[in-house]
């Protein structure tokens, strides 16, 4: 008996959920789901670059400690 970990999906698995992901969406509403998707992530990504740039300016803004002391 073959038994494969969770995490792996093989080419086969992708063509049938492609195949089903179509035949639930339609061929239109693909570029759509697509064109919110990359939205999302492109928010996404602004916002933690806001975060990761309001960390850095935040450790910029703390005084330096003397190491002779």
């Amino acid at each position: 008996m073959l038994v494969y970990p969770l995490g792996v999906i093989g080419p086969w698995q992708v063509v049938i959920l492609a195949l089903l992901i179509v035949l639930l969406f339609g061929g239109k509403k693909i570029p759509e789901l697509m064109k919110g998707i990359g939205k999302g992530v492109k928010s996404f990504k602004e916002g933690m670059n806001e975060v990761e740039d309001q960390i850095n300016k935040s450790d910029e803004d703390k005084p330096k400690e003397d190491p002779k002391q």
